[in-house]
């Protein structure tokens, strides 16, 4: 569909009302930009092409320009929707790390004997097989769905600078992925010590500091790359 000088009119106006523009201003700054397209389509220029393919942010730059958004990071929606993309692979993870310490899928290779000769049964190691097999799939599995959740996520919200913070959550999420398997597997390990008898603790423990080290990095990146300096005042 190809976009004319009207609808493109129509829908910075739609994407200034949810932004919360004033009418008068939303009206006068409508005019200058469609004259600036009128004039555009007269030379025989794609109005797509002008205008950046992406209408929402043509319009939240104008508004932000002119100084009529309030300072809104986005860090917490920033930071809630890096633990949202992480959950599924967090919990897959931690699943896979279950069925290794536990032993349900294959031999127990963690068993050992007191000072007595006494059994003393299973317990959690680092040689488990599932659990670097759950690791090796639900680390690239996170690493898209944190993108694709903090990507929508300020989209929806018509963020400033979300490009530069993509590109910066990109370079540094390995990072952040590392960091919060390894919160999570040093939880495990503590566990059997730490809660004895309800080991089994440990897992919701971990999940929870998974998700935290995620959430903490992403709006650690996002604070990084849209400093309150850099955008204009209201």
């Amino acid at each position: 569909m190809t976009l004319t000088v009207e609808t493109a009119i129509s829908q910075v106006m739609e994407t200034w009302r949810r932004l919360g523009v004033d009418e008068d201003t939303a009206a006068e700054m409508a005019e200058e930009l469609a004259a600036d397209l009128t004039a555009a389509a007269q030379d025989g220029r794609d109005i797509s092409a002008f205008i950046g393919g992406d209408v929402d942010a043509l319009a939240t730059s104008w508004a932000v320009e002119r100084g009529l958004l309030p300072l809104h990071r986005r860090l917490k929606e920033s930071a809630l929707a890096g633990a949202g993309g992480a959950f599924v692979p967090a919990v897959l993870a931690l699943a896979f790390c279950f069925l290794s310490w536990s032993h349900t899928l294959d031999a127990c290779t963690g068993s050992g004997t007191g000072p007595d000769g006494e059994a003393l049964g299973c317990r959690p190691t680092l040689d488990a097989p599932w659990m670097w097999v759950g690791w090796a799939v639900c680390m690239p599995l996170a690493f898209f769905m944190i993108r694709h959740t903090v990507r929508v996520t300020l989209q929806h919200h018509l963020a400033p600078v979300r490009e530069a913070t993509m590109r910066a959550l990109t370079k540094t999420l390995p990072l952040i992925e590392l960091t919060a398997a390894l919160v999570g597997g040093g939880i495990g390990l503590l566990a059997q010590p730490v809660f004895g008898y309800f080991a089994i603790l440990a897992f919701p423990f971990a999940l929870v500091g998974m998700l935290g080290t995620v959430a903490a990095g992403v709006a650690l990146v996002r604070h990084r790359t849209c400093p309150t300096a850099d955008l204009p005042a209201k």
